[in-house]
């Protein structure tokens, strides 16, 4: 193995923090040097955003902390350009980092820019101190009997809106919804949620986008108004334009597109994982989630050290086996998937299903620590290989 090789790794969330722990225990000794970059010091539980939205204190736990033992160097400060050409990061403050290996690990957040008045008016999940802040307001109006509007009926919406109706019983929480809440999920899935949200005391709007958030309202796109004393935005996805403002090849949202192998196809040194990667199984499209942002950065970090080694390797493949959903600290259902994230027959429910969530939600941190004395797996199913041609 060449112990001069370079690996830059841009992003510490789920993904770029397994792809660097796991890159450092399968490189060690060798000489390689690896980088991790991050614009935060803290690393962020996005699994967890909903819970400091209802109020609850999480741990605060520090890269530097997660790192410690391996041969990782963290660099605190946010990526500004990629030169792909000349192989070299900029970091804000003027800093040039040079790389044999890049790999982007950016993911992405929640998108306030489709709707008018959703940037202005709404709050987010996008990190901690906006979580607080929501958290903050929700104490505020739960004194008066205030009213909450929870925008998205996925499964971060739902996940916010019980954990908010639970911790607040005198705030009056709506969950708007374009389709039914957790439509992904089976009939005998949904019926337990449904019953979990009535119970909660939650209103359900359902049939209509939003057309606009107001400071006091969000209007629909059916001319319904929903009266709103705090908005809290969990729909549309958007990821960092910094690999398109760099020339590499991206899809319409700005995910690098991957080959088979997830590396770039435009600059095959450029690994893209997590959200941040627009990968294709022969059944879809994979969708940004921790389930499957794991595996890809798994497979890359393995992927990395036989390309440095000069083997060859084969191509990715993954499948989902699960939707977990938390309905407050108190409840949960899980509806376990094919392959395709389409529901199979099986779910799991109550307390069951509260502590195979907290497992879940809980996995990563171990996942890291682990995974500097052995090779973790976390790879559940591999339905399907990549496929490189519906991903170009």
């Amino acid at each position: 193995m060449n112990s001069n090789h370079r690996i830059v790794v841009l992003g510490a969330g789920y993904t770029g923090m397994f792809t660097a722990i796991r890159l450092a225990h399968r490189t060690c000794g060798t000489g390689v040097k690896i980088t991790l970059v991050n614009p935060s010091g803290r690393f962020v539980e996005r699994l967890r955003m909903h819970q400091i939205a209802a109020g609850q204190k999480l741990a605060d736990h520090r890269i530097p902390d997660l790192l410690a033992g391996t041969a990782v160097t963290f660099l605190q400060g946010a990526a500004t350009a990629i030169d792909p050409e000349a192989r070299r990061v900029t970091v804000d403050g003027g800093l040039s980092l040079g790389y044999d290996t890049l790999v982007y690990a950016l993911g992405s957040w929640t998108d306030t820019g489709n709707v008018p008045g959703a940037d202005e008016h709404a709050l987010t999940l996008n990190s901690p101190e906006i979580a607080v802040r929501f958290a903050e307001r929700a104490v505020e109006l739960a004194r008066s009997g205030g009213l909450v509007t929870v925008c998205g009926g996925g499964l971060t919406g739902i996940e916010a809106a019980t954990e908010l109706a639970e911790a607040h019983p005198r705030l009056n929480v709506t969950l708007i919804s374009a389709e039914e809440p957790g439509a992904m999920m089976g009939d005998r899935a949904r019926v337990y949620l449904r019953r979990a949200l009535d119970r909660l005391g939650i209103t359900v709007v359902s049939g209509a986008r939003v057309a606009q958030v107001l400071p006091d309202a969000v209007q629909l796109t059916d001319g319904r108004t929903v009266r709103s004393d705090a908005c809290l935005w969990t729909t549309g996805v958007k990821v960092s334009p910094l690999a398109a403002d760099s020339k590499i090849a991206t899809d319409d949202r700005g995910r690098i597109l991957t080959d088979a192998t997830l590396r770039s196809v435009s600059h095959p040194e450029i690994h893209a994982v997590g959200d941040a990667a627009s990968v294709r199984m022969t059944w879809g499209q994979l969708h940004g989630s921790c389930q499957s942002g794991l595996p890809t950065a798994q497979y890359t970090a393995d992927t990395i050290v036989r390309l440095v080694r000069g083997k060859s390797v084969k191509p990715f493949r993954f499948g989902y086996f699960h939707q977990p959903l938390s309905l407050g600290r108190r409840d949960a259902v899980i509806q376990f998937t094919k392959a395709d994230f389409t529901p199979a027959r099986w779910r799991l429910t109550g307390r069951a299903a509260v502590m195979y969530k907290e497992l879940v939600s809980s996995s990563p941190l171990m996942t890291y620590r682990y995974s500097k004395r052995m090779n973790m797996t976390t790879f559940v199913s591999k339905g399907a290989t990549a496929s490189l041609e519906t991903t170009v």
